[in-house]
């Protein structure tokens, strides 16, 4: 055990070590997830930060009572082990002492040691601090940890340097009503879209960089895929041939992913009951095909899709080429972000691609204007001032190489994975149109 100030540091609780201690005694401190008397005996089931631990309690071999041992309590303990493929995690103690830490002066008001909360997802999140006792609630963000640690360890083993970026900006990445302004001492400012020009500066230094924060959009939606704070996973990478360069790192990195993650991840996957597909090859279609083949020549919406659109494409990716991941490339260069390159053998077309996953747009991204006359030349084309952006084109000014990246929303992603009906299931404390607590 390591040492600070010749003190053993506390360890958390191993399964492994467990598991590789059969026959003898070891201590934990855990919570009191449920207490089953039986009788003579009790099982005691103890919930740790990622393991539910069944103990057994008899008066012959525990020194200590359980009485005033109950749901919600903290204690410490001592036990045997013992492998049992009928407990939780294969795992039993045989108590041989149990110490209250602590008793709550209040009861639950959910159903924790239940399999699932039985609850409404307002009061699950009304009630956050409780309901993420709930073992298959806090598995979905144990989960989501592996999503994050996998994109992490992919983005360093291929080059990539993780920065961070601010979130008070003086101006936004994506413009418009959907930004959230602030009073930033004597100056108007706003909360940050997107990581988005801080990313690209970083190219000309790093080539490769990476970003897990915070993205702030004030829109005004309340729906299952919405939230107004999420954590985005970027990254933008320099010297590309074109917008497939960023395509097909986004396809290797989820391949990487999900790999990773039924590696480290098996009991969380089991528990939630996830769904991990295979990543091969990722089919990709033009925007105006898409919109061809969806609604036709009287497709309402010809500069972006439509939710429908999006379920109805996986859907044929899936019914055509086998995987539930479609690229949709190509979109209208009229429509924002300003940073987007336009196709050279189509300047109507931007070379921007959405990435769509099981019904949902989990990507945005493509390639982006690295010429600083280019540059000028799109912002006016659509409207905007380039005054507006003198710090954000300094970097254009003295040169930036070819490059491109993406955002991926990570709530969005880990929805579709354990295949939750809303978003805010996949945020451990949501913030939406309405909102703001706890």
């Amino acid at each position: 055990m390591d040492k600070i100030n010749g003190k053993d540091l506390i360890k958390e609780f191993s399964l492994e070590d467990a598991l590789e201690n059969e026959g003898r005694e070891i201590s934990l401190s855990a919570c009191v997830h449920k207490v089953k008397k039986m009788g003579g005996f009790a099982f005691v089931i103890l919930r740790t930060g990622r393991y539910l631990i069944q103990t057994v309690y008899s008066p012959d071999d525990c020194a200590d009572s359980i009485d005033g041992i109950k749901e919600g309590c903290f204690a410490a303990v001592t036990g045997i082990v013992k492998k049992d493929e009928r407990a939780y995690n294969g795992i039993e103690l045989t108590l041989k002492t149990i110490k209250l830490l602590h008793n709550p002066g209040n009861d639950y008001p959910l159903h924790v040691s239940a399999r699932k909360l039985g609850c409404s997802l307002d009061v699950n999140l009304d009630n956050r601090s409780v309901s993420l006792r709930n073992p298959a609630e806090k598995a979905i963000f144990k989960f989501q940890e592996g999503v994050v640690s996998a994109f992490r360890e992919f983005m360093l083993k291929n080059d990539f340097t993780e920065i961070h970026t601010p979130k008070i900006v003086a101006q936004g990445a994506e413009g418009g009503a959907n930004i959230f302004r602030l009073e930033y001492f004597e100056q108007e400012a706003f909360l940050n879209q997107s990581p988005q020009f801080y990313k690209q500066a970083a190219v000309a230094f790093f080539d490769r960089v990476f970003e897990i924060a915070p993205v702030y959009r004030a829109e005004k939606h309340s729906t299952s895929r919405h939230l107004n704070e999420y954590i985005g996973l970027d990254f933008e990478m320099g010297f590309i041939n074109d917008m497939y360069d960023v395509m097909n790192m986004e396809t290797a990195m989820l391949r990487y992913m999900m790999s990773y993650l039924k590696e480290n991840y098996a009991r969380e996957i089991a528990v939630l009951g996830a769904d991990i597909p295979e990543v091969t090859e990722i089919p990709c279609i033009r925007f105006e095909d898409a919109v061809t083949l969806i609604k036709g020549s009287k497709a309402k919406n010809k500069f972006d899709l439509e939710p429908e659109d999006e379920v109805f494409l996986c859907n044929w990716a899936k019914e055509n080429h086998g995987t539930e991941f479609i690229f949709v490339t190509h979109f209208p260069s009229s429509k924002p972000p300003f940073y987007a390159m336009n196709d050279k053998d189509d300047p109507r077309t931007a070379c921007k691609f959405d990435l769509l996953f099981r019904g949902l747009e989990i990507t945005t991204g493509g390639q982006r204007i690295h010429d600083y006359n280019e540059q000028i030349e799109k912002m006016k084309a659509q409207g905007l001032d380039p005054d507006d952006f003198r710090s954000y084109l300094e970097s254009h000014k003295y040169g930036l190489p070819p490059h491109g990246g993406l955002g991926i929303g990570l709530e969005r992603l880990v929805m579709k994975l354990i295949g939750a009906d809303n978003v805010r299931r996949t945020s451990m404390f949501p913030r939406d149109l309405n909102r703001l607590l706890p």
